[in-house]
């Protein structure tokens, strides 16, 4: 859940403001004017480079039919990426 606060507001008490996400994993949508401009929160919790390995053991196995399905769906995939397109976005 997010509280409404706005930007004067959380410039004032800064500290306060990160204290209250660091140690009460609170939320807040900065508000400037009447339009919602930021979110101040805290960031997801990641995981270490050493739990991988056991993360990916964790995963469920796919038999033979789903993998074999699974190339078909990426190889279909690669051909109409790569018959699209690219565009510049900047382009106007």
């Amino acid at each position: 859940m997010y509280e409404i606060r706005s930007v004067t507001e959380v410039a004032r008490h800064f500290a306060d403001y990160i204290n209250r996400v660091v140690y009460r994993g609170e939320r807040f949508v900065l508000m400037r004017g009447n339009k919602p401009v930021a979110e101040l929160g805290p960031l997801p919790a990641g995981k270490r480079l050493v739990e991988l390995p056991g993360l990916l053991a964790s995963l469920p196995r796919l038999s033979e039919a789903e993998a074999e399905e699974f190339a078909d769906d990426l190889v279909s995939a690669r051909s109409k990426l790569s018959s699209t397109e690219v565009r510049d976005p900047w382009e106007s």
